[in-house]
This record gives C-alpha cells, sequence and structure tokens, in this order.
C-alpha cells in the first residue's frame, strides 16, 4: 500500500502539467482580498532534491522540467485559438513561450535562484510559496517516510497555523474542512493511483465534495495509462461536474506511445507514464487560453517520441 514515492518521478512531464494548471489556477484566486484555503489530499514529501538517489535514479526530471529550463529559448509552436483541441505536434513557426509555462519557470527559478532545478518544489512548496498570510493550507499524507519528511519540511517554513500536516487519509478526512470560513477553496487530488480503488475514491470524494461545498475548485491529476479505470475516470467526472451544473475543464498532455515496445535481446519493454491529465471542476475562467497557448508548447518540448499531443475541452 505504502510503495509509491513521488520522489523517483519529481519533476517529469506529468508534474510539468500539473503543476502549470495548478499555478496559473492559484493566480487567479488569489485576486481576490478574501482568504484561500488550499487543502491537498495526497501532499507527499513537500520538496524534492532532483539530484539525490530517488530523482537520481530514475532520471525523469530530465525529460520534464529539466529540458524544458534547457529549451526555454528554443522555437515552439504558434498557440492555437482557446477552444476544445486534440493535435499532432509539429514545429512551426516562432513564437514567445507562453505565459503558463514562463510563470511555473519563475515558480521553479523562486526555489533554485542560482539557476536549473536542483530543489524541486511538490504542490505543497508551491502552494505555500504563492499563498498570502491569511491563506491557509491543508496538507493530508499517510505514507510514513513522506510524513515524517513532509513535517521537517514544513517545519522549516515556521508558517505557524497557516499550514497544517495531517497523517490521515486525505480521502476520508478532507472533507471536514469543507466549506471553509471564507467559502473559498482549491481541493487539490492527485493520488498514486496504484490501486484500483484509488480512481472509484476520486469520483466518490468529488461527489461529496461539492455537496458539502459547490462553488469550491477542485483539480484532480490522473495518469492516462493501459487502465480501464483510468480513461473512464474523466467521463465520470465530466458527469458528476454536468449533473451538478458545474463548469469542467479537461488538460491532457502526452509525451510518448503507451505501446509495449520489445528490446533487440527479446524483452518487452513497458513505456513508463506516457501521458496524464488534469480535471478541473469550478475552473477559473482565465484557465482554458492559458493552457490553448500552453498545451502545445509543452506537447512539442516535451515530446519522447512522434507520438506526443495534447488536448483540451472543456463545458458548463
Amino acid at each position: 500500500m505504502f510503495s509509491y514515492r513521488h520522489a523517483f518521478h519529481a519533476g517529469n512531464h506529468a508534474d510539468v502539467l500539473k503543476h502549470t494548471v495548478l499555478i496559473a489556477t492559484l493566480d487567479h484566486l488569489l485576486e481576490k482580498e478574501a482568504a484561500l484555503t488550499v487543502v491537498d489530499t495526497h501532499a507527499g514529501a513537500g520538496l524534492y532534491r532532483l539530484d539525490g538517489d530517488y530523482a537520481g535514479t530514475s532520471g525523469e526530471a530530465a525529460e520534464g522540467v529539466l529540458r524544458l529550463l534547457a529549451d526555454k529559448k528554443a522555437p515552439a509552436s504558434p498557440a492555437p485559438a482557446a477552444k476544445s483541441a486534440t493535435k499532432k505536434v509539429a514545429p512551426e513557426a516562432e513564437a514567445p513561450l507562453a505565459d503558463a509555462i514562463a510563470r511555473y519557470l519563475s515558480v521553479i527559478h523562486d526555489f533554485n535562484p542560482k539557476g536549473g532545478a536542483r530543489i524541486y518544489p511538490g504542490s505543497p512548496f508551491i502552494v505555500q510559496h504563492l499563498l498570502r498570510d491569511h491563506d491557509k493550507l491543508k496538507l493530508f499524507e499517510l505514507h510514513p517516510t513522506d510524513a515524517r519528511t513532509l513535517d521537517a519540511n514544513i517545519a522549516q517554513l515556521e508558517a505557524g497555523r497557516q499550514i497544517a500536516v495531517l497523517r490521515e487519509d486525505g480521502f476520508g478526512s478532507a472533507t471536514k474542512f469543507l466549506p471553509p470560513p471564507s467559502r473559498r477553496a482549491l481541493v487539490l487530488m492527485d493520488p498514486s493511483y496504484e490501486i484500483k480503488s484509488d480512481y472509484g475514491r476520486v469520483l466518490d470524494f468529488a461527489a461529496e465534495a461539492l455537496k458539502r461545498f459547490a462553488t469550491g475548485t477542485y483539480a484532480i491529476w490522473y495518469p492516462i495509462i493501459p487502465r480501464p479505470e483510468a480513461h473512464d475516470l474523466p467521463r465520470r467526472l465530466k458527469t458528476l461536474a454536468t449533473k451538478a451544473g458545474k463548469p469542467w475543464l479537461h488538460a491532457t498532455l502526452t509525451v510518448k506511445s503507451s505501446k509495449l515496445t520489445t528490446t533487440p535481446t527479446g524483452e518487452t519493454q513497458r513505456p513508463g507514464l506516457p501521458a496524464s491529465g488534469m480535471f478541473l471542476i469550478n475552473p477559473p475562467y482565465t484557465l482554458k487560453p492559458l493552457l490553448a497557448a500552453a498545451l502545445p508548447q509543452l506537447a512539442e518540448r516535451l515530446a519522447q517520441d512522434r507520438h506526443a499531443t495534447f488536448s483540451l475541452d472543456s463545458g458548463g
């Protein structure tokens, strides 16, 4: 149950997508003066060393944030119009770096003022970095090692009562903070999906959260892998949002084919994570145009083969 460690995957293409969306969402929500409560149901360790043993073993950051940093002055495809899209990626005319990507990289730079990305901030540290003094952050983490590391990392911030770290099941406990006193909240859900039941628990939690707090913003990350539950989740979330009369936004980023490959010695290799998605209920109205400009650039810059693509859809 506790085998998954995000440290092995920190800074990969899925983190780039998730954190680009998270930052753009927070930037909009923090424009209002009223306090914001952010709930992270699966916080992880909060902060990662990309030159450490875990990230160094997998090397996934090299195909994610590190490639973006090395490539940020290279030409990128021009942004399409802000509308539903699914497109193949092809190099075209030069275009400036999309605002959402530039903003994401600026936050990474804040944690690495000397350049590069030796330190990679997870969602808890990205959120805390952007929050104001009167906002609140609720972090849930059950993994024993990650929970201890998260406690230690958060303690260094000396944030006092602004941040609460809870060693509880986020899916079982996080709704107790909904609605918050200010009636403004962002809930981030990104479990490991190591076990199939995580997909159903995401849906159940989202349904319960909407009942308790219909106007909250809910952001769900999920992997796009050859598993029926992974492809069924966004469809079921769309149905949930539509029945609740709430707007939704669905963005995906694919960097390579999901097909199995065979080595010269005849061994079958899995491709690793080929794609991931972000599904938001009650998204900021500013998010879709930002992603319409960013997604084609991410697909081009993070492509690992000719199957790199993206999609963006919305409703409500």
